[in-house]
């Protein structure tokens, strides 16, 4: 399977547990790895045939930005299901992490895998 990249997705929002990470929004840095099939799109170049990953970045955008979640866990996992159920891909590897939420650490953060079976159960 082909992998599409996105690479160090920056945007504020609301997320976290503590009282100030509840009024405050703050950095989230996203990275995606999507997995499709790319060879119709490679043959005949027509993004029709592709992933459309300008497509894929402005929806996880904007989910992120509406968002208001308490868990980094639940980010990430809607952030999955989204690319999953809205776009041909077949798996997904996200992160998401929150650069500066723990002293002495530069980012924490969780990355997961996952295909739209997953979500099923």
């Amino acid at each position: 399977m082909d992998k599409i990249i996105i690479k160090d997705l920056l945007m504020r929002s609301i997320l976290g547990i503590n009282p100030d990470e509840r009024e405050h929004k703050q950095d989230i840095l996203i990275n995606m790895m999507l997995f499709a099939d790319i060879r119709a799109a490679a043959k005949n170049d027509d993004i029709k045939s592709s992933v459309n990953y300008k497509s894929v970045t402005k929806r996880v955008i904007q989910h992120v930005e509406e968002s208001s979640d308490l868990l980094v866990e639940k980010l990430v996992s809607d952030i999955a299901y989204l690319i999953l159920s809205e776009f041909p891909v077949e798996r997904v590897i996200v992160r998401v992490e929150k650069p500066g939420a723990l002293r002495f650490a530069k980012s924490v953060g969780i990355e997961i895998e996952r295909t739209l079976a997953d979500f099923e159960a």
